[in-house]
């Protein structure tokens, strides 16, 4: 190698491996800088792709909870008017037979026949209780007579779901082998 004197006086080789080495601590100062931006990213990453998941989370929430209120407001509406359907019932079980026909009779079973129907869209339907075994989840036995053992006998009043619930409970007389009004044993 050939030592050439800068201006300064100093050999060029000793400026070229001071520049090398300034060269190489710069370039290693630029990787650890990007591997600290790199880190950064993808922190950022992952802090939005949970932001992401839970605004998602929070947006099915919503829906679930809007869903559940409509279903609430339907449900308390229905409850409200089942003691009217009752009435009608009553009502129309109690028609004595010369008025039978008459239209105004016909009348009130269309009426009733319209609000069932529109009930039943809604998604209210009947507890089947007269003949079946008891179960306290849709019937509430509110005497005891005799007859097949934990059967229902006789239905008092209709039990209905509301779409898959129940909100009233069928009122029953449940079956009790040897439960006779007769004299105590």
């Amino acid at each position: 190698m050939a030592t050439e004197d800068n201006k300064d006086g100093s050999p060029v080789e000793e400026d070229i491996d001071v520049e090398g080495a300034q060269e190489a601590e710069d370039i290693e100062s630029i990787r650890s800088a990007l591997e600290d931006e790199r880190q950064k990213a993808e922190k950022y990453l992952a802090n939005w792709q949970r932001a992401e998941a839970d605004l998602i989370n929070f947006r099915k929430r919503m829906e679930q909870e809007k869903a559940d209120l409509v279903t609430f407001a339907n449900e308390t509406l229905v409850l409200s008017l089942l003691p009217a359907l009752d009435d009608l019932e009553r009502a129309l079980g109690n028609v004595s037979e010369d008025l039978g026909g008459t239209t105004w009779v016909e009348g009130i079973e269309l009426i009733q026949r319209k609000l069932q129907g529109v009930l039943q869209a809604q998604g209210l339907s009947a507890i089947e209780a007269e003949g079946q075994d008891f179960d306290p989840n849709l019937h509430e036995a509110v005497m005891c007579v005799e007859g097949d053992d934990g059967k229902v006998v006789e239905e008092l009043q209709k039990g209905f779901r509301f779409r898959d619930r129940v909100i009233r409970p069928s009122m029953v007389k449940v079956g009790q082998e040897g439960s006779g009004t007769g004299p105590s044993q």
